[in-house]
């Protein structure tokens, strides 16, 4: 992790404790005690999603040992936060997500649950998605793949199904479907690319291709692939415009698996 990026993690966190006293054991726990992003992330996820059956403790250890063993996490978490404060007209630091923003959080989450998908530990991974869910509101299912620098605004009512696919640098707002048609096995759902805007409440169905830097207007439903850099929108959705400058080589080549 960036040295750099670090010390603006702490030195946030040594304001709001100092702005508002009442919430300094919050901060001195959930931040200033810990020695590295992970540790906040292990630490926050392990109290939002413990239960009697698997305790914040146990949870803290399955975050702890994924971190340790699976070093793209953390840095895709590095981009997630920085995204936010560069995307997020409302948000500018980094404490106030990694305390309070559920879209973040839930990714997180999802990501953790996404390398116990791989590693075959499937029904741990379907806890943590269960947990995500009922904690955030947010369902994303632990087969789905993200790149990273993604952006949940909101995040309520965000779904994801197993086959789902998003690529780096994509804004998804609230109540957004990345789902079936209901008339497809196997491979099933959307393909998003790099650079992608996803308005509030827009439905993509099935297994389709969004091209990078392509734009959803809010409340569409997406049966059909969309090319690269246009923008649809209307049920069913429909393209109503292309920019005349396009770069698709400034989207980040981060890992999707």
């Amino acid at each position: 992790m960036n040295s750099e990026f670090w010390q603006q993690i702490l030195l946030q966190a040594e304001k709001m404790k100092s702005n508002e006293p009442r919430l300094a054991k919050l901060v001195d726990e959930a931040i200033l005690s810990k020695s590295n992003l992970a540790g906040i992330i292990t630490v926050r996820l392990a109290e939002r999603l413990g239960e009697k059956h698997l305790t914040a403790l146990d949870l803290e250890q399955i975050f702890t040992d994924l971190y340790e063993a699976d070093e793209f996490l953390a840095g895709a978490a590095e981009i997630d936060l920085k995204v936010i404060c560069d995307r997020d007209p409302a948000c500018n630091c980094y404490v106030i997500p990694l305390l309070y923003y559920k879209g973040f959080q839930a990714l997180q989450a999802s990501r953790l649950a996404h390398v116990l998908w791989k590693q075959g530990r499937k029904s741990l991974a379907f806890h943590i998605q269960s947990r995500n869910s009922e904690a955030f509101g947010v369902d994303i299912h632990p087969g789905a793949q993200f790149g990273t620098g993604i952006l949940l605004d909101h995040a309520s009512s965000f779904v994801a199904g197993e086959t789902a696919v998003v690529g780096n640098d994509v804004s998804i707002l609230h109540e957004v479907t990345l789902g079936g048609s209901g008339k497809e096995c196997g491979d099933r759902h959307p393909k998003v690319g790099h650079g992608v805007l996803i308005g509030a409440g827009a439905k993509l169905l099935g297994n389709i291709k969004i091209g990078d830097g392509a734009k959803i207007g809010a409340g569409s439903v997406v049966l059909d692939d969309v090319p690269a850099h246009t923008t649809v929108v209307g049920v069913p959705a429909r393209p109503v415009g292309r920019p005349q400058h396009q770069n698709p080589s400034k989207y980040m080549d981060h890992h999707v698996d």
